[in-house]
């Protein structure tokens, strides 16, 4: 029986939001097709409770009170509804919290701005160090280290021959990090193994695009399928290197550093 909910884009799965999370019985998502941290379905992975899914192309034009009519229509029981204190609904965010405690007559419990050292704890806040390259703050705001997930494909086939074997990813939907090496975590088959990964243009070799990532210590052959990279610290910039062989030192350096690390 599902008596309180709690309404929101929940893109993250933060530190905030799981105040909201945490004083509910189930979710009731606002799904806009724009999640980038925690994209569709990806946000089950990180909560156990019961999650609801409004797509905005379908609830966009009703009003305030016609949306609270839709809350009362499909939880049957409800009693209390839990926002954020920024909450906005309806027509072009034509309600706010007095409108949704004039609509419902149930409780209506609303969360503060929750901080993390003076820093409100916000999506916006999160995706901006990301794409900075801050992961260790981008991280200590979701309360977790960020994830993106693609599937692996053929790359350039130089790693395994003149330098290190890497797997190529083919990530969509996510966030991804400011370009540069990075130390992580990827899971391969549900099992996480400490790696290094590099994100960017490939601007010693062909230029192109790429998401790549080496496990250490570990041979993996013939992987396929969907894997999972964890971001734990940023190791350097991506740069251009005159030659291969200036290339392969620094990546042994970067191996060394991503070893001496200390995360699991």
């Amino acid at each position: 029986m599902i008596r309180s909910i709690a309404i929101g884009a929940f893109d993250g799965i933060h530190t905030a939001h799981n105040v909201l999370i945490n004083k509910a019985d189930a979710l009731v998502v606002i799904e806009r097709n724009s999640a980038i941290l925690t994209p569709g379905y990806k946000r089950s992975e990180h909560i156990t409770k019961p999650i609801f899914f409004y797509h905005l192309d379908k609830i966009k034009d009703l009003t305030p009170k016609e949306f609270v009519k839709l809350l009362i229509s499909n939880f049957a029981d409800l009693e209390e509804i839990i926002v954020g204190y920024d909450f906005g609904f309806g027509k072009n965010k034509s309600g706010n919290i007095d409108t949704l405690k004039e609509f419902f007559k149930g409780r209506v419990t609303v969360v503060d701005a929750i901080k993390h050292e003076h820093i409100a704890v916000h999506s916006r806040a999160i995706k901006e160090y990301i794409r900075e390259g801050k992961i260790q703050d981008a991280n200590r705001l979701l309360g977790r280290s960020y994830v993106i997930e693609g599937d692996v494909i053929s790359g350039q086939g130089l790693g395994g021959k003149h330098f290190v074997p890497t797997l190529n990813i083919d990530v969509r939907r996510y966030l991804l990090p400011k370009e540069g090496i990075y130390a992580t975590r990827t899971k391969i088959y549900d099992i996480w193994h400490k790696s290094v990964s590099f994100i960017g243009h490939r601007v010693s070799t062909d230029g192109k695009f790429a998401v790549e990532t080496h496990v250490l210590d570990k041979e993996l052959h013939n992987i396929t399928g969907s894997i999972k990279i964890s971001f734990e610290y940023f190791i350097r910039e991506n740069r251009k290197f005159d030659d291969l062989g200036e290339l392969k030192k620094q990546i042994i350096d970067d191996i060394g550093k991503t070893k001496e690390l200390k995360y699991e």
